[in-house]
């Protein structure tokens, strides 16, 4: 996945906090790809169908977010996988056990982005 960042005005950067250390980003990584492997052996792009339905199940109000979207954006079902195995990711940087209704709407923001490229 790649994710397109606008430019910066100088003064808009010269601003701005330094943000996150990129140690703490790959530690964060490090523990989201751990907690993958131990949750169902592979990662999370790896998973079929069926163990979509095992181990990426958002909670009521993710689920609906995300049939709306996959209605109102026309998607395939393919899409809708990809966009559910990147929220399932989502949560597991945040280090939780459920996807929430949150971690869709990045999900799908990020498919939107893409699509509009």
């Amino acid at each position: 996945m790649q994710i397109q960042v606008g430019a910066l005005a100088h003064e808009d950067l010269l601003q701005r906090s330094d943000g996150e250390p990129s140690a703490h980003v790959a530690a964060r990584v490090a523990q989201a790809s751990d907690r993958q492997l131990a949750r169902q052996g592979k990662h999370n792009n790896l998973l079929s169908g069926s163990e979509m339905e095992n181990h990426c199940k958002p909670d009521t109000a993710g689920e609906q977010m995300l049939r709306t979207a996959m209605i109102r954006l026309n998607w395939s079902a393919r899409a809708y996988h990809r966009v559910l195995k990147v929220a399932r990711t989502i949560a597991d940087l945040a280090d939780s056990p459920v996807i929430k209704q949150t971690h869709v709407a990045e999900a799908i923001q990020y498919r939107r982005a893409l699509r509009e490229q």
